[in-house]
């Protein structure tokens, strides 16, 4: 090789290293600082730390001002206002780190330490180029896959002496079956996550529940491509297929949306639940603060999660229905799905401009046929009957029993709160071991429908319920297509929803059978109730969970992650696709009844 070409080759690699410094030195800062804030074998290296931080934070602000100056990408308006925010908090951090008085160890800014250094992770790695379509794994592979290493990554962390009260005292299995039940936004758990988590464990599940919930995938993505303004077509082919987008040139704007419309709803949850909580007693205004967060983030992520020794069903809490309101709220917003969400703001903003505003302003209106789509229709109908059904079902049942200590009011909220919760959300406002045995059977059924399509629930989705029993009326109408609002329902979608609810009853059928071999002196309803929570990712228990033994814990542990991927998508990830589709056999019918 020639020297000037040796001398160029060289050069090549210096700069690409140099390019790709700050994300490593990030990574492995985020990963110490991670170690830091989890492990006491760190305390005799306080100026050591403080040094790398620092040293951490200086390179985020070079390579951010280095970017610019070689004008490395065309960066848009968000990404500018990211970074300019970005230097001014590395900046402020870099002045308070250096000055003479602070002598006390980094521990004690981690919050704004572990955020800057996040911050800087993350705008380091949306620089690299993520070519999902070369992975050699398919949508539901990579679906899979992210979810698995998530519990695994949320399971290690929890495992960390200083995540728990008491160091040591947490069982592997006990954090992952926490790890995967938040991963998989169910609520089960076999520990009082208040009681035995500290501020760095409780940072950990709302971590865990926001992945969870929104899709590492999904927010993986959407970084990468709101840093880079642009990707690749296999990417977008990927992504489609992961988060079921119709139309390819809409897989960006439609992850936009998922994670503004996420954020807006929290915060607004957040501020909500920090108002109804006034009259409760705090330690400081932070651990107020706190408790606003987590629950709203468990709740609108669908979680179940409580910071409170019994849930909702806490006596200070109890009979907070301002509380319980704003809860159920959230998590039927997360519970709606994103898709459905959006296509009701559409909807909102067409009667505004359309219905509102000509009259006001004298102008023309323009006519947008079908704003609500069949989706939308057929969901909010079953969602709407789901909830009124299901309230006064819980109204008539328990009046004398779990209700018997609230008023009228008070009834008729813990009875919507009590229907609403299982679907897939797994607050408690009662007692759920207090409850009939006709309850029971409700709120299986509740559970096992559970919420919506492409939202941050489980269960079989109110859609595939919905086509079930339209496909039920249609052939007693004696008719072959499923018709309804002028639209007919694709075969397809028919296919899917069957295969789902077939291969539900039979995984949890399966689950049911194992933990009455490992449980023998727990009664069927009961290990029945806590299979189809797991299942559903509802998170209710009838006060069991925690008397489980490990073989019990193992089989849920499986049954919430099957519930949260689907068994389908397992199949399909399992199965090669056939390439060749377009041929059709003589078609013979088959005798059923």
């Amino acid at each position: 090789m020639p020297l000037y070409r040796l001398k160029d080759h060289i050069w090549k690699r210096i700069k690409y290293v140099l390019i790709r410094l700050p994300f490593i030195l990030s990574f492995l800062t985020l990963f110490i600082l991670i170690y830091d804030l989890g492990f006491s074998t760190l305390n005799n290296y306080h100026k050591e730390l403080n040094v790398l931080y620092n040293i951490c934070v200086t390179v985020g602000i070079v390579a951010i001002f280095r970017r610019y100056y070689f004008r490395d990408s065309i960066n848009s308006i968000g990404v500018k206002i990211f970074d300019i925010g970005s230097v001014l908090l590395f900046a402020l951090l870099i002045v308070i780190r250096w000055q003479p008085e602070h002598t006390n160890r980094f521990f004690d800014s981690n919050a704004i330490i572990f955020f800057a250094v996040f911050v800087m992770v993350v705008r380091e790695f949306s620089t690299l180029q993520l070519n999902l379509n070369k992975t050699r794994m398919n949508p539901a592979q990579l679906f899979i896959t992210s979810f698995l290493l998530i519990i695994f990554i949320g399971a290690f962390m929890l495992s960390f002496p200083k995540a728990t009260v008491t160091p040591g005292s947490l069982r592997y299995i006990d954090a992952l079956f926490t790890a995967t039940s938040a991963v998989c936004v169910t609520g089960l758990s076999t520990i009082d996550i208040g009681g035995q988590f500290t501020i760095f464990g409780k940072t950990v599940m709302i971590f865990l529940m926001e992945c969870g919930g929104l899709g590492i995938m999904t927010i993986a993505s959407y970084f990468s491509f709101f840093f880079r303004g642009k990707a690749s077509y296999g990417n977008q082919l990927v992504l489609q297929d992961m988060s079921y987008i119709d139309k390819l040139g809409d897989v960006f704007a439609t992850l936009k949306r998922i994670i503004i419309i996420s954020g807006i709803i929290q915060v607004i949850g957040m501020i909500a639940i920090f108002i109804s909580i006034k009259g409760q007693h705090f330690a400081s205004i932070y651990e107020r603060i706190f408790f606003s967060i987590f629950h709203a983030v468990s709740a609108f992520c669908n979680a179940g999660f409580s910071t409170l020794p019994e849930n909702l069903y806490t006596f200070e809490y109890r009979f907070n229905y301002p509380l319980h309101l704003i809860i159920s709220f959230l998590f039927i917003m997360g519970g709606l799905g994103f898709p459905i969400v959006f296509n009701i703001y559409k909807y909102v903003k067409h009667l505004i401009i359309n219905r509102i505003l000509p009259f006001s302003l004298k102008g023309t209106v323009t006519y947008v046929p079908h704003v609500i789509n069949l989706s939308t229709r057929i969901i909010l109908i079953t969602t709407g009957v789901l909830i009124v059904g299901g309230t006064v079902m819980i109204y008539l049942l328990e009046y004398n029993n779990t209700l018997a200590e609230h008023g009228s009011f008070g009834k008729w909220v813990t009875a919507f709160f009590t229907a609403t919760t299982p679907r897939t959300a797994g607050f408690a406002t009662v007692d759920n071991n207090m409850f009939y045995v006709p309850t029971f059977l409700v709120i299986i059924l509740l559970m096992w429908i559970g919420a919506s399509p492409v939202s941050t629930g489980g269960g079989i989705k109110t859609s595939t319920f919905a086509i079930a029993v339209l496909n039920i009326w249609t052939l007693a109408k004696g008719k072959s297509r499923i018709e309804v609002y002028r639209r007919e329902v694709d075969a397809l979608s028919v296919n899917r929803a069957f295969a789902i609810i077939i291969l539900s009853l039979l995984v949890v059928g399966m689950a049911i059978f194992a933990l009455t071999i490992f449980e023998p002196t727990i009664d069927l309803v009961r290990l029945a109730y806590e299979a189809f929570s797991a299942y559903s990712t509802s998170g209710l228990s009838a006060g069991i969970t925690s008397k489980l033994s490990d073989p019990s814990k193992v089989t849920l542990i499986m049954l919430m992650f099957i519930g949260r991927v689907s068994m389908l998508t397992i199949l399909i990830a399992m199965t090669k696709k056939e390439r060749l589709t377009n041929y059709r056999y003589p078609t013979e019918e088959i005798l059923i009844n």
